[in-house]
């Protein structure tokens, strides 16, 4: 191979990146956005042992995602997913974990875990809806801190979500 091929071949590879990335269903990306953010007393990432059933905290939806919210209102609980957008550091990722980082429990694989130490690192919680004003919703028991990005809000449905076969390992 002459170096002005390999060159051109460099091009080639270069053009058909361009290409897809155009594409409307590109595997390589996800282009992800918020659709609101968490307002939270709740600053700084706590212990793990925290206790988040007490904690109230808003989703401040983006106002052009705002009509989205019609009818969420008659649900008693929401699914919150969000990216946690603090737990990116890499270096305290890993592919095996214990829970709370407790030594006498078990060490299993992140995707048994809950984790926000993952290769993508996104956060879901069932939280009770209290109240809709707007483009606000008022939530209690979401896990997420103050400034926490949101992707998605579904509704809490028991006969879809809560599966009555379901179980856990013990030490859980």
């Amino acid at each position: 191979m002459t170096p002005r091929s390999v060159e051109r071949g460099v091009l080639f590879v270069d053009f058909l990146r361009f290409v897809l990335s155009l594409l409307p269903m590109n595997h390589n990306r996800m282009p992800l956005q918020p659709i609101g953010f968490v307002s939270s007393p709740v600053k700084q990432t706590p212990r793990p042992e925290h206790d988040w059933t007490g904690v109230v905290s808003e989703i401040i939806i983006e106002p052009e995602f705002s009509a989205g919210l019609e009818g969420i209102e008659r649900y008693s609980h929401v699914i919150v997913i969000y990216w946690a957008h603090r737990a990116t550091d890499k270096s305290k990722m890993a592919l095996r974990v214990r829970y709370r980082g407790d030594p006498s429990l078990p060490e299993v694989g992140v995707f048994a875990s809950r984790s926000l130490f993952r290769p993508n690192p996104l956060g879901m919680k069932v939280a009770r809806l209290l109240e809709r004003k707007d483009n606000i919703l008022r939530l209690e028991g979401l896990d997420a801190l103050d400034g926490t990005p949101v992707l998605d809000i579904k509704p809490f449905i028991p006969s879809n979500d809560a599966p009555k076969d379901a179980r856990v390992p013990e030490w859980k």
